[in-house]
């Protein structure tokens, strides 16, 4: 029989729950973690939409596409031909499925090795009895504990004009679903998932167009490597509409009917087989209780917390998606890692400054830190140093020479303030610079350190080297 007493509950068992839970275990704490996902089989899964309808099957989806597009476009220069070259969209969603399963069968396993009740149900906050807190499951059982850890994550924003249907009107679970290829795809957004979901279907053979409300393309990114994502995707015929108010969306059997105003007020109309909708997504607080026991939320629905992520409430954490800073799965981890050990007495790190920001499309873009146009707008006097993979020899052996790195530095103490990547391998070559800031290290820093030959780090060491204005290969 299961105990209704624990040190430790967490609601929620995506990336910032389970890490949150695990962590609480290992440190011997008596956990539980609550959590009402169900997968697409229709049962219970574990790792929240991250795992389950969010980075994991997206980033299959993008491998799957890639290598459909190089195969037929550029696999030709290294002397490799193939002809007739088809997608079995259902094999790539098989490969998919089974690569979401295999990581949900792998987050239960360590939570039974961990020794992690886990709880399948949706949970709700009943109230403090004495110093225990007490959490309901599903309107049919009560559990007590001395902690809650609160990370129930987001859930995509709705467009008012249309409710999404599963089929023709979708958000990011659903476009990881098509059964076939849509002729036309309208994508409402070109945010992360919007450019990630729509490289994944233009590849395959979609028309795809972008319509996005801000005048502004990735606002939050460095506006030399906005302005160069911009120039490759519209080189790929991602069709981008900036200024964009959507009107009303009208739909029929066969296809759905989008009435939209453009930058320049002119009414305009599209005709799409498929719409996904990706205007971003709100905290998930529904059904939580929080005003029933006084838990404070902001204007955007996100539960307030302090550095350490902390609420109002005592013995009450709230971590990831739910609360303030950017909605990414490894920042939310480190947030459960952080109160996992607050509450275990130890010393916990809440500093989120160097958290990395991914754009899974090709080219990759990542960034850390501020951008130049942050930099200035402070005030700070600044130098950048910058250099393009066309001029490195591992990315013209891999025939992936777009892009650059660049980096931001303060020009009187040389401390890196923002590294900024558009490329191939992104992703990986971001870290570099997390670790070199985490670490408070200078340009210089940088610069000096050896650096395997060919690789495509080498292009970070050039930058480093371009901030003071001696670069090599250029």
């Amino acid at each position: 029989m299961m105990s209704n007493l624990f040190d430790v509950v967490v609601i929620g068992a995506g990336p910032g729950g389970y890490v949150a839970a695990i962590r609480c275990s290992q440190l011997g704490l008596h956990t539980a973690c609550i959590d009402d996902l169900k997968g697409e089989n229709g049962k219970p899964s574990l790792g929240g939409t991250c795992l389950n309808f969010g980075c994991i099957p997206s980033k299959a989806l993008l491998e799957s596409s890639e290598n459909f597009e190089r195969l037929k476009h550029d696999f030709g220069s290294h002397g490799i031909g193939a002809e007739n070259v088809s997608m079995d969209v259902q094999k790539m969603l098989l490969r998919k499925g089974k690569i979401v399963s295999d990581f949900t069968m792998g987050i239960a396993q360590l939570f039974k090795k961990n020794k992690v009740v886990s709880i399948h149900g949706s949970a709700s906050l009943l109230g403090r009895d004495g110093d225990l807190w007490r959490i309901g499951i599903s309107g049919s059982e009560e559990i007590c504990s001395k902690n809650v850890i609160i990370a129930t994550g987001s859930k995509s924003r709705n467009l008012q004009q249309v409710q999404t249907d599963g089929v023709q009107v979708v958000d990011n679970v659903g476009a990881l679903n098509f059964s076939d290829v849509p002729r036309r795809l309208v994508i409402v957004g070109a945010g992360v998932i919007g450019l990630e979901l729509g490289s994944v279907w233009r590849r395959l053979g979609s028309e795809v167009t972008v319509l996005e409300s801000s005048p502004l393309f990735l606002s939050a990114a460095d506006e030399q490597v906005a302005k160069e994502a911009l120039r490759v995707f519209t080189k790929q015929k991602l069709s981008i509409h900036f200024g964009a108010q959507i009107g009303t969306v009208t739909q029929t059997p066969e296809e759905v009917t989008i009435s939209w105003r453009n930058s320049q007020g002119e009414d305009q109309e599209l005709n799409t087989e498929k719409l996904i909708v990706a205007i971003g997504r709100i905290p998930n607080t529904q059904g939580l209780g929080a005003d029933s026991v006084g838990l404070k939320l902001d204007s955007a629905g996100r539960i307030e917390v302090d550095e350490y992520c902390r609420t109002n409430l005592p013995c009450m954490f709230a971590v990831g998606d739910v609360v303030r800073g950017p909605m990414l799965a490894h920042k939310a981890s480190e947030e459960g890692v952080m109160v996992a050990e607050l509450i275990a007495g130890q010393v916990g790190c809440g500093d989120l400054s160097f958290v990395p920001n991914v754009i899974y499309t090709a080219p990759e873009i990542a960034w850390v830190g501020k951008t130049e146009q942050q930099v200035r707008t402070d005030g700070i006097a600044y130098k950048t140093g910058k250099f393009p993979f066309l001029a490195n020899g591992r990315a013209r052996a891999m025939g992936d020479t777009g892009g650059f790195v660049k980096i931001v530095a303060d020009a009187e103490t040389d401390r890196i303030l923002g590294v900024h990547i558009i490329g191939p391998m992104a992703s990986e070559l971001i870290q570099l610079g997390v670790q070199a800031m985490a670490f408070a290290a200078s340009s210089e820093d940088l610069a000096r350190m050896v650096y395997a030959h060919p690789s495509l780090a080498e292009v970070m060491h050039e930058a480093a080297l371009a901030v003071d204005s001696r670069t090599i290969h250029i």
